[in-house]
């Protein structure tokens, strides 16, 4: 048993593991292959969070949805890199619009070159994936950009905010499925696409990667509460600092307004103040970690990778499938 990618994922099967290896490494390469430019400084800036490392969640995915099909299929790495170029993309402007000054446990790209640089490197890595996929075919090319459209609206979404008479959680789910687990259901859906699975299976691991994308996101909410800086590779209470109403901090307000009771009011009053001041954050903090609405958030977020392993159940039994199934547990897992 060897432990490989994200979360300590535990590999029983020697070939699998062997591919899986093979895979992550032949991805590794091709994103420092394509984040390289003419302009030194271009290339510095583009491979800063390549080189800082990550889960590599997304080519994970890759790697093991091409196992119902071809695994060495020519298309499965490159659509791997596609995929990752994307979420790192989003990483570099999300950086900007959160303020953070950490990803990956090292200076974001927005403090240590400014707000422009830090965009203009998510757009350069955006055009590199798109010449990667301009190779891999028109439903590649499809699939792609109704995912990007999906995430765009969910970040938009989620800064108008619920519309009048709508349910805050509900809408909230809805923006992580477009915002996180589109691009998650890319990855599912690439695998088995470029290594020539049958349709059905192409669907549901499409749909698996949803569920647990939503899982992975709502996990973070929890993290973002729960961890240090050592476990989660950014500032504790980014989101919270940013105003960002993630899960917990949104079952909160539903109990304060259910309730009434004044020391869930009296936190949600502390939410809205300014969190700019490391004392009061901290405050914050250690009073949502000892709150039910912490422990409710973790719960929605077993229920969505529940689902998601309960979408691999026409799946044949074989060691891949074992090993999605893993990362379901792993995902409530890193929920604690």
């Amino acid at each position: 048993m060897t432990v490989v990618g994200p979360f300590g994922l535990s590999v029983r099967d020697q070939a699998l593991e062997a591919d899986v290896q093979a895979g992550l490494a032949a991805v590794e390469e091709g994103l420092l292959e394509a984040t390289k430019s003419g302009v030194p400084f271009i290339t510095e800036a583009a491979q800063h969070l390549v080189r800082a490392g990550g889960k590599r969640f997304r080519p994970l995915l890759v790697t093991l949805a091409a196992q119902f099909g071809d695994p060495y299929a020519p298309g499965v790495v490159p659509s791997a890199v596609v995929v990752e170029l994307t979420h790192l993309a989003t990483l570099y402007h999300d950086d900007v619009m959160d303020e953070a000054d950490i990803r990956r446990g090292a200076p974001s790209a927005n403090a240590r070159w400014g707000n422009s640089v830090a965009v203009l490197t998510g757009d350069f890595l955006f055009s590199r994936a798109s010449q990667i996929l301009a190779d891999l075919g028109p439903e590649a090319v499809r699939i792609q950009a109704e995912a990007f459209e999906r995430l765009v609206t969910g970040q938009i979404l989620e800064t108008a905010g619920p519309r009048d008479g709508r349910d805050p959680i509900e809408h909230y789910l809805d923006v992580i499925a477009g915002k996180t687990g589109s691009l998650i259901a890319v990855a599912g859906r690439y695998g088995a696409m470029m290594s020539g699975a049958d349709e059905r299976v192409v669907e549901i691991l499409t749909h698996y990667g949803e569920r647990l994308g939503t899982a992975f996101q709502l996990a973070d909410d929890v993290l973002d509460i729960a961890s240090d800086s050592h476990e989660s590779g950014k500032t504790p209470g980014t989101d919270l600092r940013e105003g960002v109403p993630t899960l917990p901090v949104l079952h909160l307000r539903a109990s304060a307004a259910a309730t009434g009771a004044p020391e869930d009011v009296e936190l949600c009053e502390l939410l809205e103040g300014d969190l700019g001041d490391d004392g009061r954050l901290a405050e914050v903090l250690r009073r949502l970690r000892v709150h039910p609405a912490l422990e409710q958030a973790r719960r929605d977020t077993v229920r969505y990778a529940q689902e998601a392993r309960a979408a691999l159940a026409p799946l044949p039994d074989c060691p891949a499938k074992a090993a999605l199934e893993e990362l379901c547990d792993a995902v409530c897992h890193r929920a604690g």
